[in-house]
């Protein structure tokens, strides 16, 4: 019998130490005491260890490096999670579905797939995520104005650098994705999906549990499923009108503005929409003559 680990109790909890040192610092856990304070700003600390993570973090220094990839970090517990990216290490097991992650957060995450918990709200439309990760790209993508990227092509703005590199194969005419079994390019990676399944059999139909329809893509079920629901959760800032999908409130929205983002790459005449700028490039296209094409 171990006679040290019981040698200092709490006499709050009852729970033991193996050093009086150990034992003080818990206390602070029942009185609420932190002793250590930072000396640039005012945030305080149960422990001196504590101090030092937090001063490492305001102050940049990251002392702790990855031998593999020369990552750097401020604490050591943060490096010794990040070495299972490299050794594929998943220490936390899900008991529902068996799926393992490499940390205990993504575990505690995951659990509310089978739950339904979604504990994070948006304070702007109340609708709720799962996770604070999500929550806050919600808010970037469907309330946020920012749009720091800028096309070099037509001006048009953009939240994301990703969103700007996607929307510029418009204008270069890229295909980046090729089918493997046959000639076929795509612009978009969703496209060569859609195809693969449709042409060459390649992938698993998603279908709708309430009507059977069947469907090539996750996102475009999801919505479908929206309408069985009669879930609107998108609402205009400048109407009372609601949408079931991000995509449809951002089309909608161009009714209230005077902006102008798509042009024609013909006659170069402006439009609203992408749908509209398509259909005019196909008639004005078609108006020209021959050799002008």
């Amino acid at each position: 019998m171990n006679t040290h680990s019981s040698k200092y109790k709490c006499s709050e909890c009852g729970k033991s130490f193996q050093s009086s040192h150990d034992l003080t610092v818990h206390r602070r856990s029942h009185s609420g005491e932190k002793p250590f304070g930072c000396s640039d700003c005012s945030k305080r600390f149960t422990t001196a260890g504590d101090l030092v993570k937090h001063s490492r973090i305001r102050s940049g220094e990251k002392p702790y490096n990855c031998h593999v990839c020369y990552k750097a970090f401020s604490r050591s517990g943060h490096l010794y999670s990040h070495m299972r990216v490299h050794t594929g290490d998943k220490p936390y097991k899900c008991h529902t579905c068996d799926k393992t992650f490499s940390e205990s957060g993504n575990l505690n995450s995951h659990m509310r797939v089978h739950t339904g918990d979604k504990p994070y709200n948006c304070s702007l439309c109340n609708k709720s995520f799962s996770d604070s990760s999500n929550l806050q790209r919600h808010k970037r993508r469907v309330h946020s104005n920012r749009r720091p990227h800028e096309c070099p092509y037509c001006g048009m703005m953009f939240k994301r650098i990703d969103y700007l590199k996607r929307h510029v194969r418009i204008h270069t005419g890229a295909k980046p994705y090729s089918c493997r079994h046959c000639s076929d390019r795509f612009t978009w990676l969703n496209q060569l999906k859609s195809h693969l399944l449709k042409s060459h059999n390649e992938g698993t139909w998603l279908t709708c549990h309430i009507c059977q329809k069947k469907f090539s893509r996750s996102g475009h079920l999801k919505k479908h499923l929206l309408r069985h629901k009669g879930v609107k959760p998108y609402v205009c800032s400048r109407c009372p009108k609601s949408f079931y999908t991000a995509t449809e409130l951002q089309s909608h929205q161009l009714v209230h503005s005077d902006f102008q983002q798509f042009c024609c790459g013909k006659c170069s005449k402006w439009f609203k929409r992408k749908d509209t700028v398509k259909s005019h490039f196909k008639r004005c296209t078609e108006r020209l003559p021959f050799n002008d094409i």
